[in-house]
């Protein structure tokens, strides 16, 4: 147990920049804690014990702005930075070494008890807001952009953007029209969408101007 916690500890202070010192990664990550609790809190779950599981959970959560089902499955060197707002859900599958932002949602689309939650792989890095969603597989060391909503099966080694998320790299190349995962410069479909409509109302405008010069002469 020790040497796994020495583990954890180890990622985040590997991955956070600001993390100073193991202390300040024990005693002031809420993420660390969240993990932490959700470890005790499917130990309940597996164990039978299924009310005792969700109220652990929802101590964490309480304590952290972090929620897990205790049913959720998470990998080892799972690093939520800040986290408040993180929701992951019951048949979600969270892989090693992954990374999740503040405010990620690993939510599910059905009713029904069957696997209703995403599978994310080893490696893969979840920005800001991003929600994904359903019982869909984000291959390894794929990265998911700031405020991206993800329903489709991402490919390993692929970078996603945008309302709905799609694939802009794959293997280190351009797949469509994006960028990298820069969580800061990251393409706005709605502003581009917004832009493309004005060049096109300005394009309308020339030409209806065109046309009333031509009837003009045309009536002269």
């Amino acid at each position: 147990m020790f040497e796994r916690l020495r583990s954890d500890i180890a990622c985040i202070l590997e991955r956070d920049p600001a993390a100073r010192s193991k202390w300040e990664v024990l005693t002031c990550y809420p993420g660390l804690h969240a993990i932490w609790i959700h470890k005790l809190a499917r130990g309940f779950w597996l164990h039978g014990l299924k009310w005792l599981g969700r109220f652990t959970s929802h101590l964490g959560r309480f304590l952290t702005g972090i929620e897990i089902h205790p049913g959720a499955k998470i990998g080892s060197c799972v690093f939520i930075d800040h986290g408040m707002g993180v929701v992951i859900g019951e048949t979600a599958e969270v892989g090693k070494n992954v990374t999740l932002y503040q405010g990620v949602s690993l939510a599910g689309t059905s009713l029904k008890r069957e696997k209703r939650h995403p599978t994310l792989g080893d490696n893969v890095v979840v920005g800001a807001g991003a929600k994904v969603i359903g019982a869909i597989r984000i291959g390894d060391n794929s990265r998911i952009g700031a405020g991206s909503v993800v329903v489709r099966d991402v490919p390993p080694n692929a970078v996603v953007v945008g309302v709905p998320g799609r694939v802009t790299y794959k293997d280190g190349q351009r797949v469509t029209e994006g960028i990298d995962l820069n969580q800061t410069d990251l393409p706005d479909p709605v502003s581009r969408t917004i832009e493309q409509l004005v060049e096109r109302i300005r394009t309308l405008e020339a030409d209806v101007e065109t046309l009333r010069k031509n009837l003009k002469e045309d009536h002269s």
